[in-house]
């Protein structure tokens, strides 16, 4: 079933926290995350050494400005409110965004995130923050990657020997000119020492795909999807060695709207993707560039600058950002023929102003399977408020 959107006045009101159950939709329940924040964004879902299941995102006036910065919320086990969210991060110099949670397997929880100056992608840096305690309390932040442009989304995979895999995006501007996403390319930093140092590996022929999410397939095999920054399609690339290398990325059967996508290995040998069911060919909406609203606030044309590539082609902004849907694929990535339509609506993006109610998107999902079956869910709700959804395990026999 199709949810359709709310008004934008009437989102404010319902950032309480409290997870609710739907009417008439049995195994579906739902809340919005608290914040003090007039934008939310990015949000990405993990579970805490406790069994809390943790949000984190990124929040302030718009993205790209000095006060944005990631906030962190938690869900208690046995509890139906999501706490009050805490600031993790607090640099006024930088916009931190994309931050995500990491549980190693020596019980130590990881924040990592990235921080910029303005719209300057091609500047940003990987930071990180450590907890001994099981994610109550973090030490200080330090950088994690300080080659220029390395941008973090998705969650750290840690393969059979032992490696952990950090799948990362490597913005690239061209000479002269700000970034604006034409030749951003795919890569993951690994570690074999427990993060204590990181080697870069790029994945071959990956201009365009960004956003790389690894999904283990069961021995030393896995696959990954990648956010198309020429709005086809998802894309789609494979690994026979722990993920260490990969084959160049292809297009799969699901549209993409140059918009972030998760998905995850349920316990039944299933994977379940959440992204928009749109793509350049459903709409002609465009923008310049993500942050068309800001440009010039951050002084320098870019951070650093890479080759020219005459061939290079312009990544596609403003595709409507809806509708934010499930799918699911029983063949390993290679076709995903069932699909469920979380929330609908025309899914405006051509403006990130949330303190004007412009935006209407529903993006940047994260995924994650419980013990019990259930589906967490959490997404951007209209760049206002980070939108949270649980559903059991009988609103699929529902949805059949």
């Amino acid at each position: 079933m199709a949810y359709s959107a709310l008004e934008p006045h009437e989102v404010p009101p319902r950032m309480t926290g409290e997870v609710a159950a739907i009417p008439g939709e049995p195994g579906r329940y739902e809340a919005f995350l608290p914040s003090p924040s007039v934008q939310n964004h990015a949000a990405n879902l993990g579970f805490l050494p406790d069994g809390a299941l943790s949000c984190v995102w990124f929040g302030g006036t718009m993205e790209g400005m000095g006060d944005i910065s990631v906030y962190m919320s938690r869900l208690e086990p046995g509890t139906s409110r999501w706490s009050d969210p805490e600031k993790m991060s607090d640099d006024r110099e930088k916009s931190e965004q994309n931050p995500l949670i990491f549980t190693a397997p020596d019980g130590r929880v990881w924040l990592l995130f990235t921080s910029q100056t303005s719209g300057n992608q091609d500047g940003a840096v990987v930071k990180r923050r450590i907890s001994a305690d099981g994610g109550k309390s973090f030490g200080p932040a330090d950088v994690l990657c300080d080659i220029p442009g390395t941008f973090v989304r998705q969650p750290v995979v840690v393969n059979g020997a032992g490696n952990w895999l950090l799948p990362v995006f490597r913005c690239v501007s061209q000479p002269g000119r700000r970034w604006t996403g034409d030749v951003d390319r795919a890569a993951v930093l690994i570690s074999r020492d427990e993060g204590k140092s990181w080697t870069m590996e790029e994945v071959p022929d990956s201009i365009g795909a960004v956003h790389m999410n690894i999904v283990p397939s069961g021995g030393d095999a896995m696959v990954a999807f990648y956010r198309n920054r020429f709005a086809t399609n998802v894309l789609s690339s494979r690994s026979q060695n722990g993920g260490l290398h990969w084959t160049p990325p292809e297009p799969v059967d699901l549209p993409n709207n140059n918009s972030s996508i998760q998905a995850v290995r349920l316990k039944n040998g299933a994977i379940a993707m959440v992204y928009n069911h749109s793509n350049a060919s459903t709409s002609d909406a465009r923008r310049h560039s993500l942050y068309d609203e800001i440009e010039g606030e951050g002084g320098e044309v870019s951070g650093t600058s890479g080759e020219a590539i005459a061939s290079a082609r312009p990544a596609v902004w403003g595709v409507p950002r809806a509708p934010l849907s499930l799918a699911f694929s029983t063949d390993n990535g290679r076709s995903f023929p069932r699909r469920i339509d979380l929330d609908t609506g025309d899914g405006f993006c051509l403006s990130n102003n949330s303190k004007d109610s412009l935006n209407r998107e529903f993006s940047y999902p994260s995924i994650v399977e419980d013990g019990e079956g259930r589906l967490h869910i959490a997404y951007t709700y209209f760049r206002r408020a980070i939108k949270y959804v649980r559903l059991e395990p009988e609103f699929f026999e529902a949805t059949r």
